[in-house]
């Protein structure tokens, strides 16, 4: 390899001197790095030093080895159908590993190394050495995983081997085959490899991160996936990642912590350095490793503040890895691309899927798309056996790589036991735009060779795997030429999972946000269970609860922790938009029923007028459980930051409980007025309609809950089947009831809405409360648009109405 020297620039060029210009030269990966270094680094962003080789280092080396015409030999028998993909891409891929360096790019590979080595006073830098392909990160081509990526690379000669082995994987079987369905010249892509100072990962942790939610398209959050050691097993889907969700809005406030999401995944094992030829190995983690999360919120809030200043930068939502470096500390980006999928998708319309009737839930994991297929499992355990796959099937494994691209593009529906919202399988099946559940821990031991069962991704960020083939309406939402109304159409809400998907509807916020879903099924034990846990008498209970709130060293946090971060989602949703979050309203039985619950609730003969609602806030029985829903609220608002939440209060039956319910608020420091905080309170008793000039006096808005008002007005339990055509919420005292409220509290100048399903199954009912004036109507999503097209006539007919009679006059 003699004495030819390199021109400078030509065949190796230092990240600081490319830019996002220059992907016909280095690539994607590589220009971008460049990008980041020369216009972010300044701005505290920090990315590890490093070079790439270019374009023109390829295509010597290709004409060197006299490689070109003989590649499209080969290409040119497999199009020909005279030899298999197989065949074809390890005849290549010899082709490049059999093939001899150019003295003068050997030479200035090894050169630009050794003053790596130089800039970072390392005698020998360890280093990753990744492929960037020309025509990778293209918006219409996103290539995930396509080419190889080696790390811990250290030396001159292990430098070379890599970047042989770099070009050789161009020519994957599953690069041949993407570039093939996606129309590439094969002959016109060129690769760079970018050679990077190594981050002591393999001492910390690592991972992925998006600048826009991967499922719902959400762009006003950061989802952050993390695993300890070295990214490659979160990028390949190998371990169950933690994942953070962060709310972008909010971050601009130092002051703020807008984290609204936390999971911690099992993090089975991790990558580290090894000795020998293999550069790298998985071992598994300590218990007290897969126990923590790996990231502190300072960390989670420093990347995602990162993050929005690389898509600020870039003008696109982005996919980013990161790597945290065990010996300093220190957190760095080491690759940023743009998201290919979400941010091209269609807004003004999106297709919605309703399960009416199900079989029984096999396995769960999480949900990648929102789609809902049927169809027999296809279980494929090891790449060895892909040629099995039947098409059509769901396609039923352990994880996937990017040699499972070509018979995933022929799968209805992918589930796998392993891997993040980040892994491999979850990128590509968006990109394939099909549906998949990752991580369910056991799929491969569950399911079996074709059992047809039913992949459900409509039902929030869980995804569902049933037995047989379940009932399903599919209907597409078409939001375009949608009317506007004075009347204001909000949505009801409850669960966090499914909150963030429906961001689409240009509804005015959240009308009723049920706390009582967020603790039932996100939290599931009873506050005073937490409070009074050493008090337990129910062992069962006492181990479960244990077990639920691990890492949380005050078993009352875990309450407020996951209870803030759940109503923060729906907060999320439609900020800065007003979301009325209804405090708790389980009957005695529901709450009996909550783990620890029983010891806690009195046995009551009928729960639906009994203890509940505002008459627990007080009580000696509940204060304590309604203590840490008020420390939960103060959380979300002043510490996450979500100031457009209002609280509301439901049950209340007289202005003496509602001036001791406001007085236990503000003992636990949320105190109406202050810092903008409105109370509102649920209009469902007579004697809110018969006393609502003293409830306005005490409260900022009503909302009408037309079921308990329906109920308690006619003398009707809504539960009995024998009464049901009794309990009409159109009958004429309960209009009564609801036109006199409508109309004190517009005369007392506060807010008024109704929440409930009337006004989307009866049109004529929206129309009544529009002629009452109601300030607002709260309906599920599947009903907004139909129920805003219903007010909007019922407006314009009105107007008519008025114009009409104006002209009489």
């Amino acid at each position: 390899m003699g004495g030819k020297l390199p021109r400078p620039g030509r065949l190796t060029v230092w990240f600081e001197e490319i830019g996002r210009g220059d992907v016909g030269r280095v690539g994607g990966k590589n220009a971008s790095l460049g990008e980041m270094v020369q216009a972010l680094a300044p701005r505290g962003i920090r990315v590890p030093p490093g070079f790439a080789t270019t374009a023109e280092a390829y295509w010597d080396f290709m004409q060197a080895n006299q490689l070109k015409e003989r590649i499209q030999d080969l290409l040119g028998d497999l199009v020909a159908g005279k030899a298999a993909l197989a065949e074809t891409g390890q005849a290549i891929r010899e082709l490049f590993l059999h093939g001899d360096w150019p003295e003068e790019t050997a030479a200035a590979i090894t050169t630009a190394y050794r003053e790596l080595c130089q800039r970072t006073g390392k005698a020998e830098v360890d280093v990753a050495v990744r492929s960037s392909a020309t025509a990778e990160d293209l918006p219409d081509a996103s290539f995930a995983g396509q080419q190889e990526t080696f790390l811990n690379i250290r030396g001159d000669k292990a430098l070379l081997v890599a970047c042989r082995r770099c070009y050789a994987s161009l020519f994957t079987d599953r690069a041949i085959s993407y570039r093939q369905a996606k129309g590439f010249d094969h002959m016109s892509v060129a690769l760079s490899i970018g050679v990077q100072q190594m981050v002591r990962s393999d001492l910390g942790g690592s991972g992925v991160m998006f600048s826009i939610d991967t499922e719902t398209g959400f762009k006003d959050v950061v989802v952050i996936d993390a695993a300890w050691g070295l990214g490659e097993n979160v990028v390949q889907g190998a371990v169950d990642p933690d994942e953070y969700q962060v709310f972008k809005p909010l971050l601009s406030d130092p002051a703020l912590a807008p984290i609204i999401g936390k999971k911690c995944g099992d993090k089975a094992q991790k990558m580290i350095y090894a000795d020998g030829d293999k550069p790298t190995r998985n071992v598994p983690t300590s218990k007290i490793e897969s126990a923590a999360f790996v990231l502190e919120d300072r960390e989670i809030l420093t990347l995602a503040r990162w993050a929005t200043a690389i898509e600020s930068h870039y003008g696109c939502p982005m996919d980013m890895e990161w790597a945290k470096d065990g010996e300093t500390g220190e957190t760095f980006i080491v690759q940023a691309r743009p998201e290919t999928v979400q941010s091209r998708r269609e807004a003004a319309a999106f297709r919605s899927y309703t399960i009416t009737r199900k079989g029984r839930k096999l396995t769960t994991g999480l949900a990648i798309g929102d789609a809902v297929v049927a169809g027999p499992v296809c279980l494929i355990e090891s790449a060895r056996d892909i040629a099995d796959f039947v098409d059509g099937a769901i396609l039923v494994t352990g994880t996937t790589d990017p040699d499972w691209v070509p018979i995933m593009r022929r799968a209805a529906a992918i589930v796998t036991d392993h891997g993040g919202r980040t892994s491999h399988a979850a990128i590509v099946s968006r990109e394939l735009g099909l549906p998949a559940i990752v991580g369910t821990g056991n799929a491969t031991e569950v399911l079996h060779d074709e059992q047809v069962v039913t992949v459900s991704c409509a039902e929030g960020d869980q995804g569902f795997v049933y037995e047989g083939t379940a009932d399903v309406e599919t209907e597409m939402v078409d939001m375009t030429n949608l009317p506007e109304t004075h009347t204001k159409i909000m949505l009801n809400l409850a669960n966090p999972a499914a909150a963030l998907q429906w961001w689409r509807l240009p509804a005015d916020g959240v009308g009723l946000a049920r706390m009582e879903f967020v603790v039932g099924n996100h939290i599931r034990v009873h506050p005073m269970a937490l409070v009074h846990y050493d008090q337990l008498k129910d062992e069962a209970a006492k181990r479960e609860i244990t077990e639920l709130t691990v890492g949380y060293a005050d078993k009352t946090e875990y309450f407020v922790d996951r209870l803030a971060r759940g109503v923060a989602r729906i907060a999320a949703a439609l900020y800065p938009k007003p979301v009325i979050v209804r405090m708790s309203d389980f009957k005695t039985n529901e709450y009996a029923g909550l783990i620890g619950g029983a010891q806690f609730e009195p046995e009551e003969e009928n729960p639906m007028v009994g203890f509940r609602g505002a008459s627990r806030y007080y009580s000696p029985l509940y204060r304590e459980g309604f203590a840490l829903e008020c420390r939960a609220i103060r959380r979300l608002r002043n510490e996450m930051g979500f100031r457009n939440v209002i609280v509301m209060i439901p049950f209340c039956r007289s202005t003496h409980e509602a001036d001791r319910v406001l007085e236990v608020m503000a003992e636990n420091q949320l105190r109406r007025g202050e810092d903008g905080l409105e109370v509102f309170v649920m209009c469902e008793i007579p004697s809110n309609v018969i006393l609502a000039a003293e409830f306005a006096k005490r409260f900022d808005g009503f909302s009408i809950g037309s079921n308990d008002l329906t109920q308690l007005t006619l003398g009707v339990d809504r539960d009995s089947a024998e009464l049901a055509g009794l309990f009409d919420e159109q009958d004429a005292a309960v209009k009564w009831m609801i036109s006199n409220v409508i109309n004190a509290a517009r005369k007392s100048g506060a807010k008024i809405g109704l929440c409930g399903q009337a006004p989307s199954d009866h049109p004529e009912f929206a129309t009544f409360l529009v002629e009452c004036g109601i300030d607002s109507i709260s309906v599920s999503p599947d009903s907004f648009i139909a129920v805003k097209r219903k007010v909007a006539m019922a407006e314009a007919a009105g107007k008519k109405r008025w114009e009409k009679n104006h002209e009489s006059q």
